[in-house]
């Protein structure tokens, strides 16, 4: 539970920077990063795997036998992001490019979060 909530502040403070960064997200503030990497938060808890498995058959599988299956985990969570900005009147995203952009940008940073912490 306590990782969770870590990666939620983590995912945020993402979100913000990368609001700050990026002209192609939108952001409002602090309030709204916290509740925009809640959603995300929950939509990839809830959807990230049937997404993945979804891709994974769509590809043949290709990626995963390569060894490259996180190609179809950063995409399910790019449409994660996507679902949240639909969610949201005050996060948004201008396509599907930037929302690929976030999903690498926070799988990267989790990663490194769960390498330092845990």
């Amino acid at each position: 539970m306590i990782q969770w909530l870590i990666h939620i502040l983590i995912d945020a403070v993402v979100l913000l920077v990368a609001a700050k960064f990026l002209n192609t997200v939108h952001l409002k503030g602090f309030k709204t990063a916290l509740i925009v990497a809640l959603i995300i938060g929950v939509l990839s808890f809830l959807l990230s795997w049937l997404l993945t498995a979804i891709l994974n058959i769509a590809t043949l599988g290709i990626f995963y036998f390569l060894g490259l299956g996180f190609i179809t985990r950063v995409i399910a969570y790019a449409i994660v992001i996507e679902i949240a900005d639909k969610l949201t009147d005050d996060f948004k995203t201008d396509g599907f490019w930037p929302s690929l952009w976030l999903a690498i940008l926070i799988a990267i940073t989790g990663g490194i979060v769960d390498a330092i912490l845990f």
